[in-house]
């Protein structure tokens, strides 16, 4: 089963994704949570039965056109 990740830039952002996700017939794998790796994230599969990981980590930041930067911006 293929598993992709889309990194957004706030924990409320990981429960809209996820939310408009089920909306289109996804189905809810994981709720999204406080993660063992310090961020936040949600895990759905969609209805052609790809699983993605929808995920915030504080530590990294998304850029309007969806660059992400680990660490600080500088």
């Amino acid at each position: 089963m293929p598993h992709l990740a889309h990194n957004v830039a706030s924990e409320t952002e990981v429960r809209e994704v996820v939310a408009t996700m089920l909306d289109a017939g996804a189905t809810l794998i994981k709720e999204p949570q406080r993660a063992v790796w310090g961020g936040f994230s949600g895990i759905v599969l969609d209805v052609a039965g790809c699983c993605w990981e929808i995920a915030h980590n504080s530590g990294w930041s998304v850029a309007d056109d969806g660059t992400v930067t680990i660490g600080p911006v500088v």
